[in-house]
């Protein structure tokens, strides 16, 4: 058996979950990606390089999430990285928006967890991501606020639950060099601001708090915010 660590994050081919994918990568462990197309998931992971590889994987058909992940023998550590987003507000409702987002966060993120965790081991850990719209919300964050309350509701019972298996959550704030916000400089400027530390949060800062969630054994159940200091004002 491979002595390397099996790194698997859904939601790998952007964003946070990309960059942590490569952080993953470059240090040999064995890491599988996911995305919507498994054309894409396959460009990335040989861009990204090293021991990786790529799976299709759609968290809004969670029906299939099971057999999607059938070829992942073995999990050491899991992020759960995919996102769709909403802008929904209550009085321009749009349903079928809303109940797309939540069963990509909830029912798909829950899904990943029943399908791997009978391939992790006691010493298996796993990040989820979700996001400072649940302590922060603005016009339009209606079911993204939903969304991300929920998994921070979601880490307290998986981490019971899959026990020993520990299981947490990253909330970053905006994150000012994912490819959704790089071009929307006055919301970065306005993010950094605020933040106590006056400088954004980068996705390094993000790969950093989830390898740290991921590899300190008493840390365990718990909603992490990475921002700077942005909720205390």
């Amino acid at each position: 058996m491979s002595e390397r660590t099996r790194v698997v994050v859904v939601g790998g081919t952007s964003g946070i979950g990309r960059h942590f994918a490569r952080f993953c990568a470059e240090r040999g462990d064995d890491v599988v990606i996911t995305g919507r197309s498994a054309a894409r998931a396959k460009t990335v992971a040989d861009e990204i390089g090293g021991r990786t590889r790529g799976l299709a994987l759609d968290l809004a058909e969670p029906e299939r999430i099971a057999d999607a992940l059938a070829d992942v023998p073995h999990v050491d550590r899991l992020v759960v990285a995919a996102l769709d987003r909403d802008h929904n507000t209550v009085r321009a409702y749009r349903p079928g928006d809303a109940a797309r987002l939540l069963t990509v966060k909830l029912v798909g993120y829950t899904a990943v967890l029943h399908a791997l965790a009978p391939r992790m081991t006691d010493e298996s850990a796993v990040v989820l991501l979700g996001g400072l719209a649940s302590h922060r919300p603005y016009p339009g964050s209606t079911t993204v606020t939903t969304a991300n309350g929920g998994i921070s509701a979601l880490v307290r019972t998986l981490a019971v639950e899959l026990s020993p298996i520990r299981v947490n959550a990253l909330h970053p704030s905006i994150v000012s060099d994912t490819p959704f916000w790089s071009d929307k400089p006055a919301a970065r400027e306005a993010a950094a601001t605020r933040a106590l530390t006056r400088r954004p949060v980068t996705m390094r800062d993000c790969t950093e708090a989830i390898d740290f969630l991921l590899t300190n054994r008493a840390i365990n159940g718990i909603n992490l915010n990475i921002d700077g200091g942005d909720v205390l004002i």
